[in-house]
């Protein structure tokens, strides 16, 4: 099975290192000196892993053949691929891999459907979970211990509890909003104090 474990950015200094948005929980094993990694696109591929060093809190690589910038640029963009046996598990035991996670049944703590997980979206500061709803709409789901209360692998569901308005329909939100316009315009027409302390 294949996973991705990084994303090439932008080349770093003349001498062929790039840096790289890492995917995996576990890069000291996946990407690693000696590593070879599949790519997307295919053609750019394999690469095999020459050094690695952490600058500035980025991941710098460099693969073999590529000695300069203008070979490092060439690489932006492309995705790194690792081979993965399907039975692996991560070493900590609150750690998933994107393909454990995909299409688990979505759930509130009273059981009430929310959805299916159709993709894991890796950002920056956190991942999200892309949440398609029985009626074909899609909800993001930050995968943090605050909302994500449970993931049951062997029972295939994902068991959340989101604070308010993060899953609720947009037509609810929106009567919500006119309520509170409503409310509004009534406390402004009670007096300026109130309307200064909703500002």
């Amino acid at each position: 099975m294949q996973l991705v474990v990084a994303r090439i950015g932008r080349a770093h200094g003349i001498k062929g290192e790039v840096t790289v948005e890492v995917r995996t929980d576990e890069p000291e094993l996946r990407l690693g000196p000696g590593a070879v990694l599949q790519t997307e696109p295919a053609s750019a591929g394999p690469l095999t892993i020459e050094t690695g060093r952490v600058h500035s809190g980025r991941l710098l690589l460099r693969f073999a053949g590529v000695k300069d910038r203008t070979g490092a640029e060439a690489l932006r963009n492309i995705l790194l691929i690792a081979d993965v046996d399907p039975s692996e598990m991560p070493a900590e035991p609150d750690e998933y891999y994107d393909h454990q996670l995909m299409d688990l049944d979505v759930v509130l703590a009273d059981g009430t459907e929310v959805g299916r997980i159709t993709e894991i979206s890796h950002l920056p500061s956190q991942d999200l979970f892309i949440v398609e709803r029985p009626d074909g709409t899609e909800v993001m789901i930050p995968f943090v211990e605050e909302i994500v209360a449970e993931i049951d692998l062997q029972e295939q569901r994902c068991v959340i509890t989101p604070p308010p308005g993060l899953i609720d329909d947009r037509a609810e939100i929106a009567s919500t909003r006119d309520a509170e316009g409503d409310a509004d315009a009534d406390a402004d027409a009670e007096g300026d104090a109130d309307a200064e302390g909703d500002a």
